[in-house]
């Protein structure tokens, strides 16, 4: 496999457990946030996998980020990332990197922020300072993908103290559009704060609690902003966007707008603030790993009152931005950019 988006290395001399330390600094102290020591002295916590089989392999292909521990030097190239942010589109995540860059003052309007991953059309890959921003696509087949894929890079990277933030897109209940929900709990169809997958045959549940005090911090972060309604609640995760989320408006539809109202307003009850498709296995993999999550998604709609995405273009693109700003605002304070 080719080298894609950076140094190739040579194999034989790679360190596959190295932790980075603090030597390079030319990009200022954003190795040390205000609150933490993440030097090589500190009591760093190394990214862990729950698979003992990867830790024996003498080459990864991470084939669907056109990776590969035998072409790519990871812990030179990931090394020092301390915080991950994944949302579904290249775009977005590239407005993101970009935003972000200017934010934390490691780049200017403009700068050109090259795809890591320019070897496949998968996923998008975007690197500034320790801040990487990688798309997911839709779904969680697609965002688990990504995922395992990932982990296995922040792993072979040795890369400590790792934080990763879900921001994207969702529909409210009982919301206005525009408004934030911080996920509290992913939680299924039943309501379960449950993931449910099939492997080998056997039924395997994961538990879908995400960082409490990441996602306090984060609410804390969008009062001192104080730009837009944010809220923390439970996220449901579905299977797809019509009938998986009660719509009356897909190919397919078996229920009358009577069953769906019954649906959302039990899911309201429940502590339900918004519906999307990846936080359940997002939830799951991170927790499974050891590493704090978040998700942060704005909602582009009330459903009790709809099911369409209606609003103009330019509104949609502004709400988009909130999660991304909430987010920047989060890692400036973190990085003692604030």
């Amino acid at each position: 496999m080719a080298a894609t988006g950076a140094e190739a290395k040579d194999p034989e001399n790679h360190p596959r457990r190295k932790v980075p330390g603090a030597e390079n600094e030319e990009d200022g102290d954003w190795k040390r946030g205000p609150n933490r020591k993440w030097g090589p002295d500190s009591s760093d916590r190394l990214v862990q996998l729950s698979n003992p089989n990867v830790a024996t392999m003498k080459e990864d292909i991470l084939y669907h980020f056109s990776l590969s521990t035998s072409t790519h030097d990871f812990p030179a190239m990931f090394g020092d990332v301390k915080f991950v942010c994944v949302g579904g589109s290249p775009s977005r995540m590239l407005t993101f990197i970009e935003y972000v860059a200017t934010e934390l003052g490691l780049g200017r309007p403009g700068d050109e922020h090259p795809n890591i991953c320019s070897g496949t059309d998968r996923y998008a890959m975007y690197k500034v300072g320790p801040v990487l921003s990688v798309s997911h696509g839709m779904g969680i087949p697609s965002i688990a993908i990504m995922l395992h894929e990932l982990l296995k890079l922040l792993y072979h990277a040795g890369c400590t103290d790792v934080t990763v933030i879900r921001i994207g897109t969702s529909g409210g209940i009982g919301l206005e559009p525009g408004s934030v929900v911080i996920t509290r709990q992913a939680v299924d169809a039943c309501f379960k704060p449950e993931f449910e997958q099939h492997v080998l045959g056997k039924r395997v549940v994961r538990g879908t609690d995400l960082d409490e005090g990441l996602a306090q911090e984060l609410l804390r972060g969008s009062a001192e902003l104080g730009e837009f309604t944010t809220v923390l609640g439970n996220t449901l995760c579905t299977l797809d966007f019509y009938e998986g989320q009660g719509r009356l408006d897909g190919a397919l539809c078996s229920y009358t707008e009577k069953d769906k109202q019954a649906y959302l307003r039990a899911a309201h009850a429940a502590g339900v603030r918004n519906i999307e498709m990846e936080s359940s296995v997002f939830a799951a993999l991170c927790s499974a790993c050891g590493l704090p999550a978040a998700v942060v998604c704005v909602t582009l709609l009330d459903r009790l009152l709809g099911d369409q995405i209606s609003s103009p273009h330019e509104v949609l693109a502004e709400y988009q931005q909130r999660p991304q700003r909430l987010v920047g605002h989060f890692l400036k304070k973190r990085l003692g950019r604030a």
